[in-house]
């Protein structure tokens, strides 16, 4: 029986790892939520999941796995081939911390419900939800720029040649720009990246259009 993933089309934390599903070659039911609608805020999804959120693992063995980092680890652990993660520990430092700028310090600020708490506390419209959204997106983006067009270790994708769980979280990211009409030019290197990405099944498959809830 396969893994369900409880997720929804547009979320970047399920694009993410639905990316690393796929990489793997992992197959998984797809179980679609609408977030506007707070259908993951019912006792049931709750006691999947008790922070509401989405994605959520479920395993083979009826256990639930949350945060997509954490569980994208898990899947590195249990199936380890073909990897996400390089085989050296300072391979394996970077592209964590590449994954981590975007997790940790653009996601959080921009994700959905801080978005509704700046139009329902501090009555932010559109063009100031944008605003705020792409100054994070920026401050992130430029320092990410920097160290991918930097470093040598730096290839077709973010660490080498070989797609990392970094590459996931850049893709995923990326797509979620788009909703906010932010374009790549500012950031060559990871326009480059991405574009290679996209030609991939493994993300195109992931991308949030392809998905059965896509609207």
């Amino acid at each position: 029986m396969p893994m369900n993933l409880h997720n929804f089309f547009r979320s970047s934390t399920s694009t993410r790892l639905r990316a690393a599903l796929n990489l793997k070659g992992l197959e998984y039911d797809y179980v679609a939520y609408v977030l506007r609608d707070g259908e993951t805020r019912t006792p049931a999804y709750l006691s999947k999941n008790p922070q509401g959120l989405v994605p959520t693992l479920e395993r083979e063995d009826g256990k639930f796995l949350t945060q997509s980092l954490s569980i994208m680890e898990w899947l590195e652990d249990k199936h380890p081939t073909p990897a996400i993660l390089p085989a050296d520990a300072d391979g394996r430092a970077r592209v964590r911390s590449l994954s981590y700028m975007i997790a940790c310090e653009i996601h959080p600020l921009n994700n959905l419900r801080v978005l509704f708490r700046l139009r329902d506390q501090f009555g932010a419209d559109e063009d100031a939800q944008k605003e705020w959204f792409t100054h994070w997106v920026a401050l992130t983006f430029d320092a990410l720029e920097a160290e991918l067009a930097s470093s040598d270790e730096t290839g077709i994708y973010c660490h080498g040649d070989t797609p990392t769980m970094a590459d996931c979280c850049l893709y995923a990211q990326v797509w979620n720009n788009r909703r906010f009409g932010i374009p790549l030019d500012r950031w060559p290197t990871i326009a480059r990246i991405y574009a290679s990405l996209d030609a991939l099944d493994a993300f195109q498959k992931s991308a949030p259009p392809n998905q059965p809830d896509a609207i």
